[in-house]
């Protein structure tokens, strides 16, 4: 049974072949692309003979929206000073020559992917490693791990609540103090509907709701172009 069009995180793939070929020669670099791509590709399309059709490709461009969006700490600010590896616009490039990469404008990949995702009404999958990509209700190809899953609306939803209360250090998105997965399911534990989730999350942060929506904004993934994240209507 068709699982659907694959979207690609070029992101991880462009970084990956960089940094495996740190001491190596461009032609390398670019061969590690082209290596990840046909394993992602072999392992997820579902025809003998993929065509473009089949799979998309995305990276992340130099602007995003979230740098504006971030207030208590720099979105991103904790990865300032990592050095790059040297063949990563190399890398980058070959995704946008070789297999017609999108590059994103003022927001991420993972909003692109989302965003495509939501326009194929969730029928596709998602071939990543970033965990953030689990608010999507879909099939998900972890090409690091080897593994398939599929999420649900709900557990997409319970995902993303569970992320306002962790934060994502990778990210630079602070949490509240001394919650992390084991507590933050416990908080939620038993939540069924976006609202007593978010009846969970306003309380934990004291009717704090402008915390809370600088922290959604950064962690949602977009569904539609140029969209905020907004609570729920709560009657």
């Amino acid at each position: 049974m068709t699982k659907g069009k694959v979207l690609i995180d070029g992101d991880i793939i462009a970084y990956r072949a960089a940094f495996a070929t740190q001491d190596l020669t461009k032609k390398d670099a670019t061969a590690k692309v082209d290596e990840l791509m046909d394993f992602i590709i072999g392992e997820t399309v579902d025809f003998p003979f993929p065509s473009e059709s089949d799979y998309q490709t995305y990276i992340t461009g130099s602007t995003n929206f979230r740098f504006d969006i971030a207030k208590s700490a720099p979105y991103k600010g904790n990865r300032a000073a990592t050095e790059k590896p040297k063949y990563l616009g190399l890398t980058r490039s070959h995704l946008l020559d070789k297999y017609s990469a999108i590059i994103s404008v003022d927001e991420e990949a993972d909003d692109l992917i989302s965003k495509a995702a939501a326009a194929l009404d969730y029928k596709c999958v998602v071939a990543s490693i970033d965990k953030d990509m689990l608010q999507l209700p879909c099939w998900h190809y972890n090409f690091g791990r080897k593994e398939w899953s599929k999420v649900t609306p709900i557990e997409g939803t319970l995902f993303f609540y569970t992320q306002i209360l962790t934060g994502d250090n990778a990210d630079n998105i602070k949490g509240l103090y001394g919650i992390g997965p084991k507590k933050a399911d416990k908080l939620l534990d038993g939540c069924d509907t976006e609202e007593s989730m978010w009846d969970v999350v306003f309380k934990a942060y004291d009717g704090d709701v402008d915390r809370i929506i600088e922290n959604a904004r950064l962690l949602w993934l977009r569904r539609y172009d140029n969209e905020m994240w907004e609570p729920p209507q709560v009657a």
